[in-house]
This record gives structure tokens, C-alpha cells and sequence, in this order.
């Protein structure tokens, strides 16, 4: 047995002494860790203070049996392994074990070397089923922090689109105010033109002033990280969020949006700073695919009770056959180095499954892509329903 394995914590019930301390020096002589408790109270008790890996229970003992004992140890020690010895060599109680989450069971008398490979088989066990547990672990903190990277990516690419937006119904309002305090002290015109243009000044104002306000909206609600926020959320508005997060990059390539909102959509109940997400990456990922003076379609379906569906289409460069299997892999791009963090398609994909949605995408080289969203009508993280 190598030395990972010797280290086994046993914890050995049995109401009688002598067999009890003759099986614990045996273990004990293979490098085994062995706590010993007289009955079922005893062992409850040691398991409460004391880490254990492996459980050798009597079936038979005063008091509580060793059948009731497992059941309070499964109910309360998930992962715990329990061995069963049974004085009667009977395989009633056995099965019942077994069917009650018991590892196996053994009659007395036990052979120790057959005891000591079902303590190392169970011992393995319960170490891969562990090892598993902190493997899901990890790769679910790995993909919440890979989703924060991107999401700082995503806005770190339109921050400077962003901010081109804003200053520009700055600038607006500035020259409107300027005209407006020039004109007031000129008073050169009649008091109806005054009106007239007053009137026109303050529509330019109070439309840029709007814009900006959307604009920054737009943005802090892309950087916000509310997994449970749930409220019904208009799928048409998230994709024109999407596309005015984008426009300007896109008309920097003489790039134009084609948007086909389906009239029978009806509102989503989701978190729609996530979905908002999947939106700006697919838009944002088929304006950097298509070349000067292409297009980019946005698509939506309501398949009434079925759930919605959204497209994104390019007339970009395409996608090898090849490539078709690997692009929601994490960090998997054919962009230059720098240009790309390969988490875009791979954190669009990990938003779905937790929304319970699915997506797909079909590509020719040359003609373009087309990415596919559906998503069921109450679409909730990590809880799916239809």
C-alpha cells in the first residue's frame, strides 16, 4: 500500500472489545490511522469532533444498529464510505447496506488483508470523489473570473467609442448654449423668429442631453455583475444597447447594422446585464469580422411558448471548418497577438447555459457567419425553466 493510502483515518464500531482492539492493532500495523467507538452513539461522537475517511460499522450492537447508524451517517456525512461487518455472515443486512449507500460489507470473521483492500478501495474512493468536487470547484471560480475579464475587456475595446459619443452631444450643447447667449444679446430679430430658433436650440439640448444620458446608462449597466437580478427585459432594447454600444467603431469601418425585430416579441423575464453582454459580444465580434463597407444583421424570433431567438450575421471573412469546434473554447482566437483575449465566444456560451439558453453558429469562408441564440421564456441563472 503506498503511503497516501496507509494514512487512512479509520474509525472502527463494534460493541465487542476484544475483536474490536485485535482488528485496530492490525490496522494500526499497516500505517493506518484507527479510532475506536463501542456502539452507535460513540461513533456519531467521534465523527462530530474527529475527520474520518473510512467507517468499519458493526451491523449488529445494543441500542442503535449499525444499519440505522449508516443512514445517520449518510445523512450527515456526505462522501463518508462505511463498511458493514455482520456477525452472522447473513447478506440480508448486507444488502440493505448497500442499498442505504454502504461501500460493501464483510462477515466475520474478517480476513484483515480482504479488509484492508476494501479500506483502500473505499479510501480511493472517497479521494477521486473529493478530487472532483475541487476540480468543479475550481473551474466554476475560474469561469466567474474569466467572465470578469472579459467584461473588462469588452468595455476596455468601447471605452474610447463610448467616450467619442458622449463628448460629441457635449459639444452640442455647448455650441447651443453659446448660440443661445449670442442671440439673446444681439436681440437683432423679431421676437417670433427668436422663438422660433430658441425653441430649435433647446430641442438640440434636450435631445443630446438625452443621448449622453443613454450612453452612460448603457455603459454602467454593462459593467454591473447582478447574477439574480431577474426583471422582464425587452429583448428589442437590448439589441439596440448593443449596437449603439458598437455603432461607432462599426461606422469607423463604413460598417452598416440591419435590425429585424420580430412584432410578436414579448418580454424576457433574465438578467439582462447578461444578456445585454451576450448581445455587445456577438455584435462586437461580426463588426470586427467584417471588412470596410460590409453589413451586420441583428434578427429576433418569438416562438411564442417556446422560448426566443436572436441572430447575429456578418459579412465578414468566415470561419475555417476547422476552427467551427473551437471557438467557445477559452482562449481560442485567430486574432493577432494583442488583438484578442480568445474569452469572448467562451464567456457568451457560459452566460447561455446559465440562462438555459443555447447557441450555434453556421460560417462559410468568404461569406460571412451567423451566430444563433435561443433562449427559453423565463430564462433564470442556474435554474432552468421553460
Amino acid at each position: 500500500m503506498d503511503s497516501e493510502q496507509s494514512h487512512a483515518r479509520v474509525l472502527l464500531v463494534d460493541d465487542e472489545a476484544v475483536f474490536r482492539r485485535n482488528i485496530a492493532r492490525l490496522l494500526a500495523s499497516r500505517k493506518m490511522s484507527v479510532l475506536e467507538a463501542e456502539d452507535g452513539e460513540a461513533c456519531l461522537s467521534v465523527l462530530h469532533e474527529t475527520p474520518v475517511d473510512v467507517v468499519l460499522l458493526d451491523v449488529k450492537m445494543p441500542g442503535m444498529n449499525g444499519l440505522e447508524v449508516l443512514r445517520r451517517i449518510k445523512a450527515q456525512y456526505d462522501g463518508m464510505e462505511v463498511i458493514l461487518l455482520t456477525g452472522q455472515a447473513s447478506t440480508r443486512d448486507g444488502v440493505e447496506g448497500i442499498k442505504a449507500g454502504a461501500f460493501d460489507y464483510l462477515g466475520k470473521p474478517v480476513e484483515i488483508d480482504h479488509l484492508v483492500g476494501k479500506i483502500k478501495q473505499a479510501y480511493n474512493k472517497k479521494r477521486m470523489e473529493q478530487a472532483h468536487l475541487e476540480e468543479v470547484a475550481f473551474r466554476e471560480s475560474m469561469e466567474k473570473k474569466m467572465v470578469a475579464c472579459e467584461r473588462l475587456a469588452a468595455l476596455g475595446t468601447l471605452a474610447a467609442g463610448v467616450a467619442h459619443e458622449i463628448n460629441n452631444p457635449l459639444s452640442i450643447i455647448k455650441q447651443s448654449v453659446k448660440w443661445l447667449t449670442l442671440r439673446m444679446e444681439r436681440n437683432a430679430h423679431s421676437e417670433h423668429q427668436i422663438r422660433e430658433e430658441l425653441a430649435k436650440a433647446l430641442g438640440n439640448i434636450d435631445t443630446a442631453v438625452d443621448r449622453a444620458s443613454r450612453i452612460t446608462h448603457q455603459l454602467l449597466a454593462s459593467a454591473r455583475n447582478h447574477e439574480n437580478h431577474l426583471v422582464e427585459t425587452d429583448v428589442g432594447t437590448l439589441v439596440q444597447d448593443a449596437v449603439a454600444l458598437v455603432e461607432r467603431e462599426a461606422a469607423d469601418k463604413g460598417i452598416a447594422f440591419d435590425v429585424h425585430l420580430d412584432p410578436r416579441l414579448r418580454p424576457l423575464r433574465c438578467n439582462p446585464d447578461s444578456l445585454r453582454q451576450v448581445l455587445t459580444n456577438l455584435v462586437l465580434n461580426a463588426v470586427h469580422a467584417t471588412p470596410m463597407g460590409g453589413r451586420v444583421t441583428i434578427a429576433t424570433e418569438d416562438f411564442g411558448g417556446k422560448g426566443y431567438g436572436f441572430s447575429v450575421a456578418d459579412t465578414g471573412i468566415g470561419i475555417p471548418e476547422e476552427n467551427l469546434d473551437r471557438i467557445f473554447e477559452p482562449f481560442f482566437t485567430t486574432k493577432p497577438p494583442g488583438a484578442g483575449t480568445g474569452l469572448g465566444l467562451y464567456v457568451t456560451r457560459s452566460i447561455l447555459d446559465a440562462l438555459g439558453g443555447t447557441i450555434t453558429v453556421e460560417s462559410r469562408v468568404g461569406r460571412g457567419s451567423r451566430f444563433f441564440v435561443r433562449l427559453p421564456r423565463k430564462a433564470d441563472n442556474g435554474n432552468r425553466t421553460a
